[in-house]
């Protein structure tokens, strides 16, 4: 086997962690963020995804509260009002196109698909007529 010198080892060092460094930068950045938004009654908060640090607080004073999803995230819409209600959310795609649902809200978690979107989100409702 041929004798490997000084420098040419280096090299292969070097190669080999620039592949690993590489590979694990292309992973990280393509990893989806998940962004948490809890409703209760009129109060708004947002969370990180371990639902541990509250990062916001808002409180619901217009007909609906706007939440802008990036590229590659993912919203998890905590639904807990205390009473059977429904809330009306409106999904806005990239090209503007637009899905309405009447969810319902005592206790429920809904996910949106990948971002980017603008979403939504209706005051609790008794019921609501289509």
């Amino acid at each position: 086997m041929k004798n490997i010198n000084k420098s040419t080892g280096y090299l292969i060092v070097l190669v080999f962690w620039t592949i690993v460094l590489t590979l694990l930068s292309t992973v990280t950045s393509n990893a989806q963020d998940t962004i948490c938004t809890y409703f209760i009654h009129d109060d708004v908060y947002e969370f990180d995804y371990d639902m541990d640090t509250v990062m916001t607080y808002d409180e619901q004073t217009t007909r609906f509260y706007s939440i802008e999803v990036g590229y590659r995230q993912v919203l998890c819409l905590d639904l807990s009002d205390t009473t059977e209600r429904v809330r009306r959310v409106i999904i806005t795609y990239p090209d503007g196109s637009k899905s309405r649902e009447v969810l319902d809200s005592r206790d429920k978690v809904y996910y949106t698909p990948f971002g980017p979107l603008k979403v939504e989100v209706g005051k609790p409702k008794y019921m609501i007529l289509l």
